[in-house]
C-alpha cells in the first residue's frame, strides 16, 4: 500500500506538479536508496541521485549554495571552479560521509563512470544520531553500491527510507521527500528531493498555517539539525544560473517555518540535464542558455516544489523507535487536517 502524501490530506500547494510529483519527473534522473533498519539501534541509509541515470556519466552543469554551513557536502569546490557535476549526488548520515564518498569512487571506477579518470563525488549529510547508532558506522560500501545500482526512474519512496531513515524535522519523524513542478508557460520541469532533519517543533508551518504552534509539540528541538535539498531541472541553465536556483530553495524551506539555526547544516545543490556533451574535449562547446528575463519561473517552481517535498517527508514518515529506546512520533495526519480546516486551508480529498 502506497504511503500517503501531502496532497492526499487535502493540503493545498501552488503550482502544477509533474506526473509523479517527484524529482524523477525531470527526464533521465534516477534515484536509488538503501535503507538500514536493524535491531534496536540501526536506523540509517544512503540515497543516490543520478542526474542522467546509470546509462550516462555525461557531466551536467551545476551550482550549489550553503544557507548555514554546519554540515557537509563534498565535491563543491570543484563545482564552483568548473561548473560541472560529474558524479551522482549521495546523501547519508554525518559520520558516514567518508565511506560513502570512497565507495562512490570505487563504484565509478568499476562501472567506468569516471569521465576524467578521477572523481570528486558529491556526498551530503544530516545527523541521525537521535534514532541511529551513528557511531557504530553501519553504512558500508556495499550499501552505497546497492543504492547506486538500484537507481531508477519512476515513483520515489519517501519518509523513513534511504539517507532519511533516521531523520527528524520540526520534532516529528521526517526523512526523504520529493516533489516537482511544471514550469509555467514553458516546456520544462523542476524536481526536488530533500533529506529533512531540521527545525524546532513550534516553527512548523504547512500551507501558511502555524501547525507546530497549534500542536504545541514540546519535543526537544535540539534533535533536529539540518536539511539537504537537491534541485533538478531540464531547463537550459548555466552554472551561475543554477547557483541562483539553489539559493531559491531557501524560500521553499522558509515557507515551512525554518529559521536555519546556528547548528543547522542547510546546503543545497541544483543541476540541469540540458546541454549534453558540454564536457567533451572539443575545443569549443556550444550551449543553450535560458535568458535571465525568463528565469523567474524556474525560481518560482523551485520554491513551490521545495515546500511540498518537505511536507511530503513529514506526511510519509512513520513513528520510529531507535537507539536508547528513543521514540519519534509521526505527525498526526488527522490533527493536521483539523488545524488546516480551522484556518480555512484544507482542500476536499
Amino acid at each position: 500500500m502506497a504511503k500517503p502524501r501531502a496532497r492526499d490530506l487535502g493540503i493545498p500547494f501552488e503550482g502544477t506538479p509533474g506526473p509523479l510529483n517527484a524529482i524523477t519527473d525531470v527526464g533521465g534522473v534516477e534515484v536509488g536508496m538503501t535503507t538500514l533498519i536493524e535491531g534496536e539501534g540501526v536506523r540509517t541509509g544512503v540515497t543516490a541521485i543520478l542526474p542522467r541515470g546509470q546509462a550516462s556519466s555525461d557531466p551536467v552543469f551545476a551550482g550549489w549554495f550553503s544557507l548555514n554551513g554546519n554540515g557537509e557536502m563534498t565535491g563543491t569546490t570543484w563545482i564552483d571552479e568548473a561548473g560541472l557535476l560529474d558524479s551522482p549526488v549521495l546523501i547519508t548520515n554525518t559520520h558516514s560521509v567518508g565511506i560513502v564518498r570512497d565507495a562512490a569512487i570505487a563504484w565509478a571506477v568499476n562501472r567506468r563512470y569516471l569521465e576524467a579518470g578521477w572523481g570528486l563525488p558529491v556526498v551530503a549529510e544530516t545527523f541521525d544520531g537521535s534514532l541511529n547508532d551513528i557511531n557504530g558506522f553501519h553504512v558500508k560500501a556495499e550499501h552505497v553500491f546497492s543504492a547506486l545500482d538500484g537507481a531508477k526512474g519512476g515513483p520515489v519512496a519517501e519518509g523513513n527510507v534511504g539517507g532519511g531513515t533516521g531523520m527528524i524535522a520540526y520534532g516529528f519523524k521526517a526523512g526523504t521527500g520529493t516533489a516537482s513542478r511544471r514550469v509555467p508557460d514553458a516546456p520544462w520541469t523542476v524536481g526536488v528531493l530533500v533529506q529533512a532533519n531540521h527545525g524546532g517543533p513550534r516553527l512548523l508551518r504547512i500551507a501558511g498555517v502555524p501547525v507546530g504552534a497549534e500542536l504545541a509539540n514540546e519535543r526537544d528541538a535540539s534533535r533536529s539539525k539540518s536539511i539537504i535539498i537537491v534541485v533538478a531541472t531540464d531547463a537550459p541553465l548555466l552554472p551561475h544560473q543554477l547557483k541562483r536556483v539553489a539559493k531559491r530553495a531557501t524560500h521553499g524551506l522558509a515557507r515551512t517555518g525554518a529559521i536555519s539555526s546556528d547548528s543547522s547544516g542547510d546546503i543545497f545543490i541544483a543541476f540541469s540535464t540540458a546541454n549534453p556533451g558540454v564536457a567533451s574535449t572539443k575545443p569549443v562547446a556550444r550551449v543553450d542558455m535560458l535568458s535571465n528575463a525568463h528565469i523567474s519561473a524556474i525560481f518560482q517552481s523551485t520554491v513551490e516544489a521545495t515546500e511540498e517535498a518537505i511536507v511530503n517527508s513529514l506526511v510519509a514518515a512513520e513513528t520510529m523507535k531507535g537507539v536508547r529506546g528513543t521514540v519519534c512520533e509521526a505527525i498526526p495526519h488527522e490533527r493536521v487536517v483539523e488545524i488546516l480546516r480551522k484556518y480555512g486551508r484544507a482542500e476536499p480529498v
